[in-house]
């Protein structure tokens, strides 16, 4: 299945800055004279937003959200189930139920009940069971005074998000855990987010946590401003919770704070981060009916790379002598990522809170399970993508290869196959 549209241009927002005036002061014979001149003005500041989201973001209504999900995936919810071989899963009865499934992400959406009750209805799912939180403090509305104008879009990411929870794993209760402020790239808006992640992990509130954005590690002000979030991750899975992210849509490279490229690689956190399982992007290729009529391939903006702020895990050790790696490299899996990766995290998300429910428990961090199994190939759910590369903007990225390689990771999954030998694995 091919995108239906290309990549949606950056969405800015503008910071309310208290901007001072320098001011010049000369002495004019017996009087003093004044005169002031402006202080350079801040950058503007931004959230890179997904196609998908981007598209979303400028429906009138629930219902038109809805029906603007298909044309941002390009697919039906039943063609997904097929791509990644679910029915046997659900004939079992493994689907979803008793799990819980969380995005984090800014301001989410006030009318999500209504949008994914209309998505559902149209795809014949049954009816969600999702809930709003805020546990970072008082979540503005979009039409309040002040409240940033990427607000809309932030709506938008927040129904692909839930819409591909419940396609996945249409049993699995949903929260739509949002926070008060905007990620802007670099440190803007995580420290709220690390508040409604630690909600979750001292809750248990969650099976899986999906965080569909990321900011490349450049954008941080310095190591220890990006290291300070570790603990929050590992926080979580130490309580047994599962986090994925995204990987970002710009390849191998990246966008600085002023949205000028960096012209180098670059890769996102918190997908880079030790204690998260980074999802990338591929293109499924499926005729009308949802059958597959070749192997995925790479999306060719699926973000990817090693990154310079993480060292080489030891539960990568063995894909290492091949890549030559010298850091944590990224993605670990890909799904569907046409309408941007913030589209695969929830997909293999929901994957995950389908290896919970017949695990019977949260998984907690995964990777090294999931690096144990993708030697194993097909046998374990593990599907090899062998073709596409993440070149972008100038800058020459890392190409698809048998096995593991920096641009799909594992390549993707058959999750009938995949969920039993996930649970097998960490059993």
């Amino acid at each position: 299945m091919s995108a239906g549209f290309s990549k949606a241009p950056r969405v800015r927002r503008t910071l309310t800055l208290a901007v001072g005036a320098a001011v010049a002061v000369s002495v004019c014979g017996s009087g003093l004279t004044t005169s002031a001149t402006a202080a350079p003005a801040a950058p503007v500041k931004h959230h890179q937003f997904s196609a998908g989201a981007a598209l979303l973001a400028g429906a009138k209504s629930p219902a038109e959200r809805a029906a603007l999900t298909d044309r941002a995936l390009a697919a039906t919810g039943n063609s997904l189930q097929l791509a990644y071989d679910t029915k046997p899963l659900y004939d079992k009865g493994i689907d979803g139920t008793g799990t819980t499934l969380a995005t984090v992400v800014s301001y989410g959406d006030t009318n999500i009940k209504a949008y994914i009750d209309s998505y559902s209805k149209s795809h014949g799912l049954p009816a969600a069971d999702v809930q709003i939180l805020a546990p970072a403090g008082t979540v503005p509305s979009c039409n309040d005074p002040g409240t940033p104008s990427d607000c809309s879009s932030w709506g938008g990411e927040t129904d692909l998000d839930v819409a591909m929870f419940h396609t996945i794993a249409p049993k699995a209760k949903i929260l739509v855990v949002a926070t008060p402020t905007s990620e802007t790239q670099g440190i803007d808006g995580f420290p709220d987010m690390m508040t409604a992640i630690d909600y979750l992990a001292d809750h248990k509130s969650a099976n899986v946590i999906s965080m569909s954005l990321g900011t490349p590690e450049d954008d941080f002000d310095s190591s220890a401003q990006l290291h300070g979030l570790d603990a929050h991750f590992k926080k979580a899975t130490d309580a047994g919770i599962t986090v994925t992210a995204s990987t970002g849509d710009d390849g191998a490279t990246g966008t600085k704070k002023d949205n000028t490229p960096w012209g180098k690689k670059v890769v996102s956190f918190p997908a880079a981060s030790s204690y998260v399982t980074a999802v990338g992007g591929t293109v499924v290729h499926q005729n009308s009916s949802g059958t597959r009529t070749s192997p995925d391939t790479v999306w060719p903006e699926s973000g990817g790379g090693v990154s310079h702020e993480y060292g080489a895990p030891t539960w990568q050790s063995t894909v290492d002598t091949t890549t030559h790696a010298t850091g944590r490299s990224l993605p670990d899996i890909s799904l569907l990522g046409t309408s941007g990766t913030s589209q695969s995290s929830p997909l293999f998300a929901a994957v995950v809170a389908l290896a919970s429910q017949q695990a019977g428990k949260g998984l907690g961090f995964i990777n090294p399970a999931l690096y144990a199994l993708g030697s194993g190939g097909t046998a374990s759910g593990v599907v090899d993508v062998t073709s596409g590369n993440n070149s972008s903007g100038g800058v020459t990225g890392y190409t698809a290869a048998k096995g593991f390689d920096i641009v799909s990771g594992w390549g993707t999954v058959d999750a009938a196959k995949f969920v039993p030998a996930l649970v097998k694995q960490i059993s």
